[in-house]
């Protein structure tokens, strides 16, 4: 007959058999690795700057770039690899949004295109993309036809 344990001796067992977390290696890593994905970024920001856009099309530039290289990374498998060693650092900027909607359907993907990948897309972070792509064709449809833009 197996033996019953108390919810505090089930707590005491899992927090010796569970092994201790490097805190400051952790903060860290994921400080220099948020960093140098900002710094990239600003790097871009530059070059697009150099490149004569004005800074309202250069930022834009900057954050459909990252989202690019983000998911490109992630559909390659190089992402998650990069965020397994630098941890919470690569969630945070926009990359780590585009990889939580890139990830799904990739892995998926064996389901075929629509009931796999397509379905996918709107499960974790997608219904935040797909409310907010839906709403802005909208109110650009309505600016457009009352031809306020």
């Amino acid at each position: 007959m197996p033996q019953k344990l108390t919810e505090q001796e089930y707590q005491k067992m899992a927090e010796r058999a569970a092994p201790g977390s490097p805190v400051v290696k952790n903060v860290l890593l994921a400080y220099v690795s948020g960093g140098a994905i900002c710094c990239l970024g600003q790097a871009l920001f530059l070059a697009f700057s150099a490149l004569g856009l004005p800074e309202t099309q250069a930022r834009g530039f900057v954050s459909v770039t990252l989202i690019g290289l983000s998911a490109a990374l992630t559909a390659l498998g190089v992402y998650d690899n990069i965020a397994r060693h630098c941890g919470a650092g690569t969630l945070v900027p926009i990359t780590g949004f585009a990889n939580a909607v890139v990830s799904p359907a990739i892995e998926f993907k064996t389901e075929k295109i629509i009931t796999g990948t397509c379905a996918k897309l709107f499960t974790i972070a997608g219904p935040v993309i797909t409310a907010g792509v839906s709403a802005s064709i909208v109110y650009g449809l309505i600016l457009w036809i009352f031809g306020i833009v």
